[in-house]
């Protein structure tokens, strides 16, 4: 296992994260167990979890499962989604932030969090005030980094400004949909967080299982995720198109190159991506895990690793291809 700088802090992550949102649910405890200590195990260090996975049932099972083995993990979790039946049980606000922290705390068995995120974008709450209370917790030493997810960019930016300008604690990294078959953050997230040395903690790194192998067709399968009729964004809609089939079998073909899978292949390119801090693996069985496991140790060669880009990338857009084509360099 490799190890990459978490953002712009001295804190080193390892490349791949152990994603926990089925712990609890199609997961069971034992199983979930396994999979944390085989994943440390193997030089992993990196777990990410949220109040609101399995109704914090995946915090608890992830606190005790870390155990005596608390100091080798640099360990995440959110606040943000709703959590209860009262209007103060979401959102950012100050009140929300300071109950969510504790909460977690009680469940995850442990008296401080490495990576505490905002999970979402609260439209309600100034972000002043949300940044106020998580530089509150950094202080008291409750919360060691900050983060985002699901932001817009121009969230992240006003964010960063605001942190700037009142010296208060930074997000260090921003976890968000990225893909092969979700490139959305390469019109403004990837440049940004660039320039401000903000890290990209990449969640469904294999667009919901369609770039698992498991699927041939644009047909509505009777298996999975895509079959459950769900919304937001594992909506078939939003996945099952025919350019994400294109880029399928694009992955199918280097996976028969290289005798890999087509979820290592897939995992494989991001690690490949220099502003990728760890993608984060999250499995419902100890053989998907260890499947996912496989994407480390190996690299695609150039060439394969270009035509997945290509594939994949985005449509030419402006202002994007204004600023190419006028851009200046040395």
């Amino acid at each position: 296992m490799k190890y990459r700088k978490l953002g712009n802090s001295g804190t080193l992550v390892s490349e791949l994260c152990l994603g926990t949102m089925l712990f609890g649910s199609s997961t069971d405890e034992a199983e979930s167990t396994r999979m944390v200590h085989q994943f440390l195990d193997a030089g992993g260090n990196f777990i990410d979890t949220a109040d609101f996975y399995t109704g914090g049932t995946s915090e608890e099972i992830v606190g005790k499962a870390i155990g005596g083995r608390r100091s080798e993990v640099i360990l995440a979790t959110k606040v943000g989604i709703g959590v209860g039946p009262h209007p103060n049980d979401r959102g950012n606000s100050r009140k929300h932030i300071m109950d969510g922290i504790d909460a977690s705390l009680r469940r995850l068995n442990t008296d401080y969090i490495d990576l505490y995120y905002l999970h979402v974008w609260d439209h309600l709450t100034p972000i002043e005030e949300s940044l106020r209370a998580l530089n509150d917790l950094v202080t008291s030493g409750k919360v060691r980094y900050i983060g985002c997810s699901n932001f817009l960019a121009w969230h992240l930016m006003k964010s960063l400004a605001h942190s700037d300008a009142k010296n208060y604690a930074r997000f260090v990294v921003i976890q968000q949909q990225y893909s092969l078959v979700s490139r959305e953050m390469d019109r403004e997230h990837m440049s940004l967080c660039e320039e401000e040395k903000v890290g990209i903690i990449p969640w469904g790194p294999l667009g919901g299982g369609l770039l698992s192998g498991k699927y041939d067709s644009l047909e509505k399968p009777d298996f999975g995720r895509f079959s459950l009729g769900l919304k937001g964004e594992f909506d078939i809609n939003h996945k099952f198109t025919p350019k994400n089939f294109e880029i399928v079998n694009a992955v199918k073909e280097i996976a028969r190159q290289t005798e890999k899978k087509s979820s290592q292949v897939a995992l494989n390119w991001l690690l490949g991506k220099k502003e990728i801090t760890a993608p984060i693996i999250g499995a419902s069985s100890l053989a998907q895990f260890e499947d996912n496991l496989g994407a480390i140790g190996w690299s695609l060669t150039a060439e394969q690793w270009e035509h997945l880009d290509q594939v994949s990338s985005l449509p030419s857009e402006y202002p994007l291809r204004s600023h190419e084509r006028f851009k200046r360099t040395l």
